[in-house]
């Protein structure tokens, strides 16, 4: 209704206008929308590059991002400001785009803006999630003052790799300092304690969060705390919690979800019955609810009810989409894909993958399933190279 109003007006060649438009269109997750007004527009300055960049890496579009800040440094004379090479490193840390990320760094450091909260705290996040956590801690140190902000990026990068005590360490610091911790905060916090084993210390922080910090704990803080419980054993105390717990279907379907998984590790049939039903009644998740219960009856041997499961899939028609994941080595990346055979070095990797198997057996790997076998799992996992 507002940009037609804007149409209406005749307002379509206002840069301001314009530019809020394409920052509208992004933040309302959609940016074929925003594209669309952005290639609209006869004159863009730093604000417009800025939205659309930002609207790319906010919605999941990484490659987006990089593109339209490459077609900006090509086109504009303008240097970028701080909000865009925030938006950029954001792109950079979702791809793991590690040299991306350190050209970007470079720009930064040449506009003058490594000390700014939201830079620091974008490079902060880049640097844990490509895994160079001690350049996340050089960042964070060079912050004069931090706010929550750079802080909560430190926690939940220290949380990434299992660091759950120099997380509370942070956290412990930044209490000190004055400094008031947000939502977010608290899910790196009880993360880093569910990674480290931190039980106690992680039941604590849940019980602060209220009285404490007045910060009301909602689905994610209590998915940590499931997690957190499970993974030391205790499925019982997370299944009770997770039972108590008055959420929507998408707040609960990681909560859910994650106790699933856990009971299918622990081959906790009953558990895993009980939180796949809600998953699929709530229609969250529901391919993954199936395959996960499938494999824990299939752990339990119970292959009745396994192949039961897998009929009914069938039946209802629930496709599981194949997972992928990928590795950046010298600024290209490679995507793997579950199932491809698309590879034309298929042999070979078939080949490698069960040298590995040999070798992870002969320091006394046992394998998650006692269905068809780990190999012939590992050896649908083939290359499809996606080269930028």
């Amino acid at each position: 209704m507002v940009h037609a109003h804007v149409q209406i007006l005749g307002l379509q060649g206002n840069l301001v206008v314009c530019s809020s438009l394409v920052d509208m269109y992004g933040k309302c997750n959609d940016v074929d929308g925003a594209r669309m007004v952005f290639n609209s527009m006869g004159c863009r300055n730093v604000v417009s590059w800025t939205a659309m960049i930002a609207g790319c890496a906010q919605n999941g579009k990484g490659y987006e991002a990089l593109e339209v800040f490459r077609e900006f440094s090509g086109y504009m004379t303008e240097r970028p400001n701080h909000f865009m090479l925030a938006s950029v490193i954001n792109a950079c840390a979702s791809l793991g785009r590690l040299v991306s990320g350190k050209v970007t760094h470079g720009a930064v450091i040449r506009g003058g803006y490594e000390l700014n909260d939201v830079v620091a705290s974008a490079l902060v996040d880049m640097y844990a999630k490509c895994g160079c956590f001690l350049y996340s801690e050089k960042v964070f140190r060079r912050t004069r003052n931090p706010s929550v902000i750079p802080y909560t990026a430190m926690i939940v990068g220290a949380a990434k790799y299992g660091l759950g005590k120099q997380s509370l360490k942070l956290f412990e610091e930044m209490t000190d300092r004055k400094v008031m911790p947000n939502d977010v905060t608290f899910v790196g916090i009880l993360h880093a304690c569910s990674h480290s084993g931190l039980v106690d210390e992680g039941l604590g922080v849940l019980s602060s969060m209220r009285e404490k910090h007045g910060v009301m704990p909602d689905a994610r803080h209590y998915t940590c705390v499931v997690d957190m419980l499970s993974r030391v054993g205790r499925l019982d105390e997370a299944y009770k919690l997770a039972r108590s717990i008055r959420v929507s279907p998408n707040e609960g379907a990681l909560l859910w979800g994650t106790l699933l998984s856990s009971s299918r590790l622990q081959g906790r049939v009953d558990i895993a019955v009980e939180a796949s039903k809600w998953l699929i009644e709530s229609n969250q998740q529901v391919a993954g609810a199936y395959v996960t219960l499938s494999n824990t009856y299939t752990l339990a041997g119970e292959w009745e009810k396994a192949h039961s499961l897998r009929a009914e899939m069938d039946l209802v028609g629930v496709h599981k989409e194949p997972g992928c994941s990928w590795i950046e080595i010298k600024d290209s990346i490679y995507v793997f894909y579950a199932g491809d055979l698309s590879c034309e070095r298929r042999d070979e990797v078939i080949s490698l993958l069960r040298e590995l198997e040999r070798r992870m057996m002969e320091r006394g790997y046992v394998g998650g399933s006692t269905g068809s076998g780990t190999l012939a799992r590992m050896s649908t996992i083939l290359l499809n190279v996606h080269i930028n």
